[in-house]
């Protein structure tokens, strides 16, 4: 099975289709499935937007409400997790995964699917350890510092993820685990983000629930994104398992944020999405943990007096399995539950966020398992209810957007990761030029794709080249990349650049 994998989307979902199609032409393959490991950005409307933890300055709809909307439909079955740049609002109808749009499925706050055979797990969002411990408090509309705080990742979700026993193939996370540097080319990312040294150095760059989950669950792979760059690592396990790591830039022109690999799979099955009996009986054990509420919730361990340890017995996952009436097939029930944007809509100057909204989705599969929907235990629990239409205009003068003092820095920080290392321009006045009509650009090169067979197939590629400019990888850039130049090649000899009109400053014989 080909998959492929791509770092921060940040809603150029039109654009990574565009360079997979071109890509299985030029190469004559067939991807199978695509996973995004965050930062998907599923905008419906303008509405959407508003719970974006971006500045205003920033929103754009990009290109996922087409899909959502029915007037592009995915070319290729894509599995996303969620990051720190969402519509939260959307990613929260779907607390346990579901179809954001035909043929698009998140896995949810965590989750774990099964394609074919090869099992696929999931953790959504950004770690900060003020929110670490809390409940899933969060709800539409939100204000400036909840707007943060519901992506961040709970300890609840990990501990979930603790309890799964089966062998997982591949896992998602945002944030990279911490001490991965480690394992890699430190010395050459540092040299490409200098900023990352002194967290480097610290033993902090990076999310210590992300690595508690790489040593505990020992997955065959492990992709992120989140820091738009490209790492690859080779982390070795104490049962002489090996964990192949890989972080994927953010999809820009010239940047390394697209790869392809060969996984095994059972080519007796399809490749379909199916619930994974494991995980499915794990949320049913602990659904009486969940919490809504911002204070500290303490997950269960062995000095209480308490079940601490949830991995399902055999007894157990039967129970859920009839529950599903032995059909673990994903079904294909996407529905929409709000009004999508239209191209050339008349805008408008106000929007403001929308109330909280119930996906069928959600409904239909706490139903079958008796599981709580966090949404609509908040909403009870305040006397609320969900929003039966999507129509929540407001007038100019309203605020949603209260700010609060633990808010601040990360709004700060949210908008240099969003932007990273794009230039942007602050400068308002405006010069008048001479407009030009120019002629569309060529590209006289067939290059348009660098392919490597195995990211880690040597480690030497690990400490000695650089993940920017070419270390091996099985990883497909849509762009040019230059070519590798052996290391004594053209030391010696110097570039000499041919002055314009250089005979008139010759002397004349």
């Amino acid at each position: 099975m080909k998959i492929a994998l791509v770092g921060c989307a940040h809603g150029e979902l039109e654009n990574i289709y565009d360079a997979m199609e071109c890509l299985e032409k030029k190469e004559n393959i067939k991807i199978d499935i695509l996973l995004c490991c965050g930062d998907f950005q599923t905008s419906r409307n303008e509405q959407d937007l508003k719970c974006m933890a971006v500045p205003e300055k920033y929103y754009n709809m990009c290109s996922f409400y087409k899909y959502y909307s029915g007037e592009s439909v995915a070319p290729f079955l894509t599995i996303l997790i969620g990051g720190n740049h969402e519509a939260s609002n959307y990613l929260q109808e779907l607390p346990y995964g579901g179809w954001v749009a035909p043929k698009i499925y998140y896995l949810g706050y965590a989750g774990v699917i099964n394609i074919a055979g090869v099992r696929i797990a999931g953790l959504s969002g950004i770690y900060k350890a003020k929110d670490y411990t809390k409940g899933h408090f969060e709800v539409p509309p939100y204000d400036d510092g909840a707007k943060r705080s519901v992506y961040h990742v709970r300890n609840l979700e990990v501990f979930r993820l603790k309890q799964l026993s089966q062998p997982i193939d591949i896992f998602l996370s945002h944030d990279w685990p911490t001490h991965v540097t480690d394992y890699g080319n430190k010395e050459q990312l540092i040299r490409f983000k200098p900023h990352f040294k002194d967290d480097i150095a610290a033993k902090v760059l990076g999310s210590k629930p992300c690595e508690e989950l790489l040593t505990h669950l020992k997955p065959k792979y492990w992709f992120s994104a989140h820091l738009h760059c490209k790492f690859a690592a080779l982390i070795p396990h104490d049962d002489e398992t090996v964990t192949k790591f890989l972080a994927l830039d953010k999809c820009l022109p010239k940047r390394r944020f697209l790869q392809v690999m060969d996984i095994p799979h059972n080519e007796n099955e399809e490749i379909k999405i199916k619930y994974d009996l494991e995980w499915l009986t794990t949320l049913l054990l602990t659904n009486h943990l969940l919490s809504v509420k911002s204070t500290t919730n303490y997950m269960p361990g062995p000095f209480g007096n308490q079940r601490y340890c949830f991995t399902p017995t055999e007894e157990e996952k039967t129970l859920v399995l009839n529950k599903l009436n032995k059909d673990l097939s994903v079904p294909d029930n996407f529905v929409q539950t709000s009004v999508p944007y239209e191209t050339g809509s008349p805008k408008k100057k106000c929007y403001s966020q929308p109330e909280p909204i119930q996906n069928p989705q959600t409904v239909d599969l706490c139903e079958k398992l008796s599981l709580d929907d966090p949404i609509e235990m908040i909403l009870k629990s305040t006397g609320r209810h969900f929003n039966e239409s999507d129509s929540n205009l407001r007038s100019c003068n309203s605020n949603t957007n209260i700010i609060t003092n633990d808010s601040v820095s990360e709004e700060a920080s949210d908008e240099q990761s969003f932007i990273n290392d794009t230039i942007i321009e602050e400068n308002n006045s405006k010069t008048n030029r001479i407009s030009l009509s120019l002629p569309e650009p060529k590209n006289e090169s067939q290059d348009f794709f660098f392919i490597d067979t195995d990211p880690w197939q040597n480690k030497s590629n690990l400490s000695k080249e650089p993940c920017e400019s070419g270390e091996s990888d099985n990883r497909i850039s849509t762009f040019d990349t230059p070519t590798k130049v052996p290391a004594n090649e053209g030391l010696n000899d110097r570039k000499i650049f041919k002055r314009r009109n250089i005979n008139l400053y010759k002397e004349d014989n």
